[in-house]
């Protein structure tokens, strides 16, 4: 075992620092079972308030739409209906349930793979379409065609972008069509003018360059020129997502965490994960190999204030700043935060069941839960959950007095594999069967993006929660709506 343990301590703002002290989180799992999600729905109120000021500080216009994709929650999204905040939808049942919760089509973006019922709803709707290549623009042109429907509005969505003496490149997307072929999407679009009306351009990059994205929103200032050449009258560009969230409250924790797995991928210190895992680096001979394959947990810079500073950057030929060409330009600017906006809005919690002592090594707690219910791990965030006593009189008069150390945190499931995290978790206390681990900030695809029914172990119940006038009070997730704000719920 290490000597100093190397804790992960996760960053908590309101309204979870208030709930993670409240005795209604072991009520919740007592009534609905282990795991649970739990979700607020007015902190995501918050951060689209934070965005929208971002938007104010360099007086633009435009939408902000949430990453549907991100989380499931009806309660979610029904609170976002009443910010102003749009849905960005990639599924046929994505649209069908944000028009169920209450956005109306022109607060609606269709992006991703679409089967023809996905966009004949889109289109029948009069929902945006982002065009992901010629396929598809030909698709819904013949579609909006053969039955009778409205002109839909697209936004042609490009990649891989370039620009004249840069050395910057953005890097290849699955989405969108190649900004070198955009003249080629753009003769198919006029021949389609009788069924799509261009709405302007859009891009996606899984990146959290600021160079990168400069990049290529300077290169949809420039296709934005060239549908305007053309007669065309656009007025939207999409940046999409990538804003990103900072998990952890320390990031000298976080350099020394990531310097002594570097360490141990070399052989030398302890190891640190559960049979040598090294999250993407090995040893070859004397020299390091590969690349930590790990969210950066602690982001200086996140989210709005992300936003802000790639708008403050100056574009890579143009020389202004990107927020001052998209003003001169009147031109909208939409994003797509999904992660972002869902920063500080819901946590998980597991029941311990065992508490295993080991002689030569980590100590072992088994939870009522499995990976996929919690999937940190699975996209490469390390944070430390937050333990949550059953009966904090009962520990204090027990003697010896309970400590902590090192544990490797075990799941449900009769597979060697089900680990809720590889690495060693440090805990300040021993945890006890009955007590809870609280895993916070995982709203953004943390929660029930990979959750299943394996072995038939229940799926977390999800339960959203808010602050009345006699403290917290909740709703089953899809029994909640703004409305239940001022009242009428359980009081806990």
């Amino acid at each position: 075992m290490l000597a100093v343990p190397l804790y992960l301590d996760p960053k908590l703002e309101p309204p979870l620092t208030s709930l993670l002290a409240s005795p209604v989180l072991h009520g919740l799992v007592d009534g609905l079972g282990s795991p649970l999600n739990v979700v607020v729905p007015d902190r995501i109120a918050d951060n689209v308030a934070r965005f929208q000021s971002v938007y104010r500080r360099h007086h633009l216009n435009g939408k902000i739409y949430f990453a549907h994709k991100a989380n499931r929650s009806t309660a979610l999204a029904r609170r976002l209906t009443t910010t102003g905040a749009g849905m960005d939808v990639a599924s046929l049942n994505e649209l069908q349930h944000a028009l169920a919760c209450g956005f109306t089509p022109d607060r609606i973006g269709a992006t991703g793979p679409k089967e023809p019922e996905f966009l004949w709803l889109a289109a029948r709707a009069g929902v945006t379409v982002n065009i992901e290549g010629p396929a598809e623009l030909e698709d819904l042109a013949a579609l909006v065609r053969r039955h009778g429907l409205t002109p839909v509005h697209v936004l042609l969505r490009l990649s891989d972008f370039s620009g004249p003496g840069v050395r910057v490149l953005s890097r290849r997307s699955r989405f969108g069509s190649p900004a070198s072929e955009f003249t080629g999407l753009l003769d198919a679009a006029e021949r389609h003018r009788d069924a799509l009306e261009v709405a302007g351009v859009s891009y996606h990059l899984d990146t959290t360059s600021v160079e990168e994205k400069a990049l290529a929103l300077e290169g949809c200032i420039r296709a934005m020129d060239e549908c305007r050449a053309r007669g065309m009258r656009p007025r939207l560009i999409d940046m999409g997502g990538g804003f990103g969230v900072s998990y952890l409250a320390d990031g000298a924790q976080w350099e020394r965490y990531t310097t002594q797995l570097t360490l141990a991928a070399m052989g030398q210190g302890q190891p640190m994960a559960w049979r040598d895992h090294s999250y993407g680096l090995r040893r070859e001979g004397n020299a390091l190999r590969g690349s930590l394959e790990l969210y950066p947990s602690y982001r200086p810079t996140a989210g709005a204030e992300y936003l802000d500073e790639l708008l403050r950057c100056p574009a890579p030929t143009l020389g202004r700043p990107l927020a001052t060409l998209l003003l001169e330009n009147l031109y909208d600017l939409c994003v797509e935060p999904g992660r972002a906006l869902l920063d500080q809005c819901g946590l998980t919690l597991a029941r311990v069941l065992e508490t295993r002592t080991e002689a030569d090594g980590p100590h072992s707690l088994r939870l009522a839960m499995n990976a996929d219910d919690c999937a940190l791990e699975e996209h490469g965030i390390l944070m430390d959950p937050v333990l949550l006593r059953r009966d904090t009189s009962r520990r204090k008069k027990a003697k010896p007095p309970e400590e902590g150390g090192g544990f490797y945190l075990h799941g449900n499931l009769c597979l060697e594999s089900d680990l809720i995290t590889r690495r060693i978790v440090h805990l300040p206390e021993r945890p006890m069967p009955g007590d809870l681990l609280a895993f916070p900030n995982t709203a953004g695809y943390c929660m029930d993006f990979n959750a299943h029914h394996a072995q038939q172990q229940p799926v977390a119940r999800k339960v959203a929660v808010y602050e009345g006038a006699g403290g917290w009070e909740w709703r089953l997730d899809d029994q909640y709506w703004p409305i239940h704000s001022t009242g009428d719920a359980h009081e806990v």
